[in-house]
């Protein structure tokens, strides 16, 4: 079983001092909307690797790549753009600590901030994203799937086409974040035949078995 500490977008001071983590974490995922420096201490103190997607209240990290001579933007050095050390999952499917985690960051459109994408954008980067043909453990995102824990104003409103990249990527579990529960306790439900949704904002910790769909809820916290 790989032991996974799952946040977003709502620090929880606490676990930046190992308050509430159960053993250690083989594994970080954030889920967007959180300071990459929290995410850089949550990975030192638990000595595990981060695996990310951006939020839409993160920075923008398109056009970004990491060669031998290291990062580079428009053909220019420069400095890792997101969390020291991490592996941002965003239109891509990565192996981490023995699990395979497809990824796909930003929400819907709502002003012109990053990482925010109309409905016809984001199904093209999800479509991209089921042509690699992965079967994750995980898909990663920010936003939840549409009427699946989502919301009704525009800005938390969940996208159509995860639906569809569920069905075609089949993973265990769909973590995702931008939806803050204000004092609730979201409700894990089905997306397709045997993927559950989860609302990590604050910070879920579970382990899973890759590859056999099974997994088992350790500790969570709805919000900060």
């Amino acid at each position: 079983m790989v032991r996974v500490l799952a946040v977003a977008d709502e620090v929880v001071d606490s676990l930046t001092f190992g308050v509430g983590i159960e053993g250690r974490p083989d594994i970080i995922l954030g889920a967007g909307d959180l300071p990459f420096e929290y995410l850089e201490v949550l990975s030192t103190l638990c000595d595990a690797p981060c695996v990310y997607v951006p939020g839409n209240h993160d920075r923008d990290l398109t056009g970004y790549r990491h060669g031998r001579a290291g990062w580079i933007r428009a053909g220019l050095p420069t400095e890792d753009p997101g969390p020291r050390g991490a592996i941002n999952a965003d239109r891509r499917t990565v192996t981490v600590a023995g699990l395979r985690i497809s990824g796909l960051g930003g929400c819907r459109r709502y002003n012109d901030g990053p990482n925010q994408y109309s409905d016809m954008q984001q199904r093209i980067r999800s479509w991209r994203l089921s042509c690699t043909r992965a079967t994750p453990d995980i898909l990663l995102t920010h936003s939840p799937a549409r009427g699946i824990g989502d919301g009704d104003d525009v800005p938390h409103r969940g996208f159509d086409c995860y639906h569809g990249l569920v069905r075609s990527l089949q993973p265990t579990l769909l973590v995702h974040g931008h939806v803050h529960p204000f004092g609730t306790r979201p409700v894990d439900k089905m997306i397709g035949d045997a993927t559950i949704s989860m609302n990590v904002v604050g910070y879920c910790q579970f382990d899973i078995d890759p590859g056999s769909r099974e997994f088992q809820i350790v500790r969570r916290r709805h919000g900060s």
